[in-house]
């Protein structure tokens, strides 16, 4: 799925030591984003910048719902994770369900972005939009807001994708 390797930064040196690991407790605040985002009103604030992406397991048949913060871009919407096992489910071909700020479920079509180009130049998006994925994400702003290549790249060898989601 990805051709991340460990060759050494074409963009320099990064200014971070890369994405922050997941934290023990981010399962119970997953729960409670979810809980949060289907409440009328409070879904809409908290849900500006999140999502609940439903993907269901292709051996389990389990539905995973999961909350991640996402950017527009062009149409589609992208989401910024690392290579996490609940990736692996999203194939080509076989629609996911998304829920915005707590409004009802969409179908979507998803591709996961691997390979390191496109992972840097989108992950320059995200960064741009988002401040705080950019920080989760280890990517370094300068003064102007202008996401650290060499970081995007880091993140990218370090088993960062793309998920790109266009709304049916």
């Amino acid at each position: 799925m990805s051709d991340q390797t460990p060759e050494s930064n074409p963009y320099g040196t990064p200014s971070t030591s890369g994405p922050q690991p997941i934290h023990s407790y981010q399962g119970a605040l997953n729960r409670v984003i979810r809980v949060l985002l289907r409440i009328p009103v409070v879904g809409e604030q908290v849900g500006k910048r999140l999502l609940v992406l439903y993907v269901v397991g292709r051996k389990s048949g389990k539905v995973y719902e999961v909350p991640v913060a996402y950017t527009r871009h062009e149409g589609d919407l992208l989401v910024g994770t690392a290579l996490r096992p609940w990736v692996k489910n999203i194939r080509k071909d076989v629609p996911v369900q998304v829920s915005l700020g707590g409004s009802r479920r969409r179908a979507a079509d998803a591709e996961v972005v691997s390979d390191s180009e496109s992972v840097v130049r989108l992950s320059e998006v995200l960064a741009r939009d988002n401040k705080q994925w950019a920080g989760f994400n280890g990517v370094g702003l300068d003064a102007a807001g202008n996401p650290n290549k060499a970081d995007a790249y880091q993140s990218w060898q370090q088993g960062a994708v793309i998920i790109r989601l266009h709304l049916h």
